[in-house]
């Protein structure tokens, strides 16, 4: 039996008001770290910072090379950009 398309819209939203949660916990996460380890004090342009993230998160991958030439999605997944001092809504 097929679910009717009101069921299917509010799973959906439920969904993704679940991802954008774990997506939030993890930018919470990360940017702690990143506090900690004394990025907040650092003037570096984003993209630079970015580049440098996906090296971090390529290495623990076990990918063998660095992940250069990407060009920045616009909403970094996982939040990321939240981590970096940008905000979701921007």
């Amino acid at each position: 039996m097929k679910k009717p398309t009101a069921k299917i819209r509010e799973e959906i939203a439920r969904l993704q008001e679940q991802l954008k949660q774990a997506e939030t916990r993890d930018a919470e996460r990360i940017g702690r770290i990143a506090l900690r380890a004394g990025i907040g004090e650092i003037e570096i342009e984003e993209a630079d910072l970015l580049s440098a993230f996906e090296e971090v998160a390529s290495r623990f991958r076990g990918e063998t090379k660095p992940a250069q030439g990407r060009k920045p999605a616009t909403t970094p997944p996982n939040g990321a950009g939240e981590a970096a001092g940008q905000s979701a809504e921007a």
